[in-house]
């Protein structure tokens, strides 16, 4: 028997998804010309399997799947464009550059304010015959205990550090980042619950 609910044509979930995604894109806009402002910073977690985005063969072996990334205390060359952003970040003391499409990212958090936006990402096989793939970064030994949160070497909050010439000897960070790569952004303060948008909450149940 044929369902009687209406159809969504409109496709309502992947409108309000596009527009999640430009709040992202905004905010990243704004770091760019005046930097981080106060205490916030961002954990972004992504597809390392979708199509578009740029990593280096060593940090792809690393995180075949998912990875999340900080951008707290030293980054440099952020460029935000309306497809995609680009950073430099150094991993384990190893300066690499990432480009991430929006249409790649799972997740967007900002502790200091316990606000968080989910996302849907299309599966995607990773195509090994991509011309991205041939302009990644040589790659590196891995180590022994990759770091899935990356939290680059320590220096003043809020201000984007210039790429280094050589590479940089990591500082020792407040907290040890996690041994395996975060699906998730961290959990929310007890007393303060993450709000966390996510696209389930606008699909028309059937």
């Amino acid at each position: 028997m044929a369902s009687d609910a209406p159809q969504d044509l409109i496709r309502y979930d992947v409108l309000v998804q596009e527009a999640l995604r430009g709040v992202v894109k905004k905010v990243l806009q704004e770091v760019v010309k005046t930097g981080l402002p106060g205490q916030h910073h961002f954990y972004v977690s992504f597809d390392t399997r979708h199509p578009g985005v740029r990593l280096s063969t060593r940090m792809r072996q690393r995180y075949p799947e998912e990875m999340t990334i900080v951008l707290q205390h030293q980054f440099w060359d952020l460029v935000v464009t309306d497809y995609a952003l680009e950073v430099g970040l150094s991993f384990g003391g190893i300066p690499e550059r990432l480009l991430v499409p929006f249409t790649a990212v799972k997740g967007f958090f900002d502790p200091s304010v316990q606000f968080g936006l989910q996302f849907d990402v299309g599966e995607a096989a990773n195509d090994e015959d991509d011309e991205d793939e041939e302009e990644t970064a040589e790659a590196a030994p891995e180590p022994a205990k990759p770091a899935a949160l990356v939290r680059p070497d320590q220096s003043e909050p809020g201000r984007k550090t210039p790429a280094p010439k050589s590479a940089p000897k990591p500082a020792p960070a407040p907290k040890p980042a996690p041994a395996e790569a975060a699906a998730e952004p961290p959990a929310a303060d007890a007393a303060e619950p993450a709000k966390v948008i996510s696209m389930d909450s606008f699909r028309k149940k059937t």
